[in-house]
């Protein structure tokens, strides 16, 4: 049992700086919020879970002509600028979990002991990667904090994965971003319905104490 664990979504250049390739407006006002999140749980010994688009242009979701629900303009792309953690969030010696399943059975000795965990990603779904749910079930936590981006559309996949899978959320407000207004404020409905916590960055890191 992890107790609580703090996870970041796709805190990534291409999605928090303005000059990124699928920018989220307003995120980059949203870096101090992440970066004292990241700061108190390493201060605290929480767990740190990061998933981070991991994508090449032959993947299902990038499109030259997006829908902006299943499909996106190419972001994110691996080995570019883009594709790097912000500052504020970065991890110091994470354990990366790829697109390539492990036996489940290895997964909680792989994690054992290691504070920092990177799940790379394919889709904006966190669980489309094949080891994500075998990291729950080791983790275990007793609850799961989220910040990131963007709300309406990864922080909206994977809280409706978590809620699915019975774990308590809670969410930092002021640790997040949008790209649509009203589906964010669909999003946010759907997670209060589903019991869903919602609590400011200093709130959280006051807890961490």
């Amino acid at each position: 049992m992890a107790g609580r664990i703090l996870w970041d979504v796709d805190t990534q250049v291409d999605f928090m700086h303005p000059d990124g390739k699928l920018y989220v407006p307003g995120a980059e006002q949203t870096a101090p919020a992440m970066r004292r999140l990241v700061a108190a749980a390493r201060s605290a010994g929480i767990v740190h879970v990061a998933s981070a688009d991991d994508h090449e242009l032959t993947d299902p979701e990038i499109s030259a002509e997006p829908d902006w629900r299943n499909t996106y303009p190419p972001h994110c792309l691996r080995g570019t600028r883009g594709a790097q953690k912000i500052p504020e969030t970065e991890q110091a010696d994470p354990l990366p979990l790829s697109h390539i399943p492990f036996p489940p059975g290895l997964v909680p000795g792989l994690v054992e002991g290691r504070r920092e965990i990177l799940l790379l990603k394919k889709n904006f779904n966190v669980f489309t990667n094949p080891n994500t749910d075998s990291l729950l079930a080791a983790l275990d936590p007793e609850e799961i904090v989220v910040f990131g981006v963007a709300t309406d559309v990864c922080d909206d996949a994977a809280i409706r994965g978590f809620l699915a899978r019975g774990r308590p959320v809670r969410f930092v407000e002021d640790a997040a971003r949008g790209l649509d207004d009203e589906r964010t404020a669909a999003s946010l409905a759907a997670w209060r319905d589903g019991g869903v916590g919602f609590s400011t960055a200093d709130e959280v890191i006051a807890s961490f104490g």
